[in-house]
């Protein structure tokens, strides 16, 4: 197999396992590509973002700014089958209820929604609505803001892999998902990661954007510290709560600093 055809597969592995899109009739399902599928990670939150954004100017032209937030979130929900928010809300219902590294990880896997992470998800998910209505305004840069929110969100939890050991006791089947993959991975994922913000910085002229690469990058390393004291790694809801709570950082960070600046 070709380079070219080999990374084609890991994309479109990457695009079935982290959204609802169909893949290729020809990929054949690989295990050991589930890791590699990493370095695309950021990728699909372009795909997720543009998708985003085009809903949003749609909605936006056929009603008004606040209905247009509303389906832009849910299109993005839809299209990513609630794989982060799930994860998410899973993290909260096992760090809310659960004191010992084994109830954490029991709580977690277990499929019911409790009121931590019921309480979790409308919280979070209504400051998304809100930051993303105060950007509402700026309609030139919206599909930037998406693209390089969803893109550095899904950037921060490839950090986490090379960080954090997987918490869990893996399976044959889990066992690629859970492997640090190789360094040209993280780098890869970094490229995809940060490019659509130094776009945002050209066609802006603000290089003050790039502080937010810092900023989510404390917010990862603060949870994964948190993480690695309760539960001695990452699994993966931890990944999908910190996909989640980058992204609406992101989002805050952009309305903090336009309101100074």
């Amino acid at each position: 197999m070709s380079y070219a055809r080999h990374q084609l597969d890991l994309f479109f592995t990457a695009l079935q396992f982290y959204t609802r899109l169909p893949a290729p009739k020809w990929l054949v399902y690989r295990p050991e590509n589930l890791s590699l599928a990493t370095a695309y990670l950021p990728l699909i939150g372009w795909v997720v973002g543009l998708t985003a954004g085009a809903v949003w100017f749609a909605a936006d032209y056929l009603t008004n700014p606040s209905i247009a937030v509303l389906y832009s979130m849910a299109f993005s929900i839809l299209l990513t089958g609630a794989f982060h928010e799930d994860g998410f809300a899973d993290v909260c219902d096992g760090f809310g209820g659960g004191w010992t590294r084994e109830k954490i990880l029991e709580i977690m896997k277990d499929s019911r929604v409790g009121t931590y992470a019921s309480v979790g998800l409308i919280l979070i998910l209504a400051l998304k609505f809100a930051l993303l209505q105060s950007i509402a305004g700026r309609e030139s840069i919206i599909m930037g803001v998406l693209v390089s929110a969803h893109a550095l969100s899904r950037l921060m939890p490839v950090f986490v892999i090379y960080m954090l050991p997987y918490s869990r006791d893996t399976d044959s089947k889990a066992k690629p998902v859970a492997e640090k993959p190789p360094f040209s991975v993280l780098v890869c994922a970094i490229v995809f990661g940060v490019l659509p913000l130094f776009g945002m910085v050209v066609y802006l002229g603000q290089p003050q954007l790039l502080v937010a690469i810092l900023v989510l990058g404390l917010i990862t390393i603060l949870l994964a510290r948190y993480f690695k004291k309760w539960i001695g790694g990452y699994t993966g809801d931890c990944l999908g709560a910190i996909q989640q709570v980058c992204e609406v950082a992101f989002y805050f960070f952009i309305v903090v600093l336009w309101k100074f600046i």
